[in-house]
């Protein structure tokens, strides 16, 4: 875990405990073993490195960077932008930590080979999302997009 940005202890004290909890979650649940380094950043770094490996000039809330395959077990690094992820909880009326807890379950899934490009990847790896966060006692992250906002 690496925290450029300070405003995410400041929104969540436990953090990295918090993500390190998530990121283990999703990859017992997809088979998988292995490291991940997670990065908190804001939108500035998030935009720089959207453009530089994606080509695309804007923040987002997550990225997941896969590695090759390597001897040390290492999946890949994500990073996550706080300021776009404090508006999207905020946007779709979830705690910052349940939000959190999503995007890095969803980050870690990309790591190790799940996407959503088509319908039918979407559901696979929706469903695996909703599982992990169910286990770890969080709501459903796509329930606000069903008009229900899945907070108790």
């Amino acid at each position: 875990m690496e925290i450029e940005d300070g405003r995410w202890e400041d929104a969540e004290p436990d953090v990295a405990a918090l993500a390190e909890e998530v990121a283990i979650a999703a990859l017992e649940a997809s088979d998988f073993q292995g490291s991940v380094v997670i990065l908190f950043t804001d939108d500035v770094a998030q935009q720089a490195l959207n453009l530089q490996f994606r080509a695309k000039d804007k923040s987002t809330n997550v990225l997941s960077f896969p590695a090759p395959t390597n001897p040390e077990g290492h999946l890949g690094d994500i990073s996550l932008a706080f300021e776009t992820c404090e508006a999207e909880a905020r946007e779709q009326g979830k705690t910052f930590a349940h939000h959190l807890q999503h995007l890095v379950a969803h980050g870690v899934l990309h790591l190790v080979g799940y996407d959503h490009e088509t319908d039918d990847e979407a559901e696979i790896m929706e469903g695996l999302e909703r599982e992990i966060l169910a286990g770890l006692g969080a709501p459903d992250p796509y329930a606000a997009e069903r008009g229900d906002n899945g907070e108790s």
